[in-house]
């Protein structure tokens, strides 16, 4: 299946169904997604379970759809920060659920479900609250969680540049969260800064390649940062 270069970010969206499982790039709010995410709230999906690595900053990005009410679950490894209001208000009030992930088993629970790997033993975890329910073994002296892979049905990532077949290169720690949810989901759609054609980036620095990506749109890249961040 070819990747296709959308005109709009609306356009790019087009088809998340309510209920969906979207994992959503971004370390706060580097790699952030946001016109992806601002085309999300317009089309109205809802009833949506959202997987990042926080949950949200400020009012913008992850934490407005969080605030224009579509999310009914968040796993992440770091849902509360200085500007995580949005979220705090939700949780408080227990319009949303919360399930925390350690932030190496993120990954890797992602990278399973990319990979093909039906679960994995974790150390992370154990004696917490965090194994509550778990099945645990012992590998090699040491007690270990057993954990299962993370699915998307769709990816909303950021990248730097892309070329029309959808390889993707990043920018710095705009990767972070990127490539292993694009391995992840059934449906990838990466926004990018630049957009060239086919055979203009080298091989040697393409780190999605275009096969894991369904759907491409360029977008301006915003600079914020995140409230009390030095």
């Amino acid at each position: 299946m070819s990747t296709t270069v959308a005109a709009t970010s609306d356009e790019a969206v087009a088809g998340v169904r309510d209920g969906s499982t979207v994992l959503v790039g971004g370390f706060g709010l580097a790699g952030m997604p946001f016109d992806l995410i601002d085309a999300l709230i317009r089309q109205g999906a809802g009833d949506l379970t959202v997987v990042s690595n926080n949950a949200g900053n400020g009012d913008v990005g992850l934490a407005a759809l969080l605030k224009a009410g579509r999310v009914r679950k968040v796993i992440c490894s770091f849902p509360r920060q200085s500007d995580s209001y949005v979220f705090d208000d939700l949780y408080r009030s227990g319009r949303i659920e919360l399930e925390v992930v350690p932030q190496g088993t993120l990954a890797e629970r992602m990278r399973a479900a990319g990979a093909g790997i039906g679960a994995f033993y974790s150390p992370v975890g154990v004696g917490t609250p965090l194994a509550e329910g778990k099945e645990t073994r012992e590998i090699d002296g040491r007690v270990h969680v057993l954990e299962y892979p993370i699915k998307g049905d769709v990816a909303l990532i950021s990248a730097h540049r892309a070329d029309t077949t959808g390889n993707l290169v990043y920018r710095k720690t705009a990767r972070n969260f990127g490539p292993v949810m694009a391995t992840a989901a059934t449906t990838v759609i990466a926004q990018v800064t630049e957009i060239v054609p086919a055979g203009e980036i080298d091989p040697e620095t393409v780190v999605t390649p275009g096969i894991f990506v369904d759907r491409l749109v360029r977008a301006e890249a915003r600079r914020l940062t995140v409230e009390g961040a030095r």
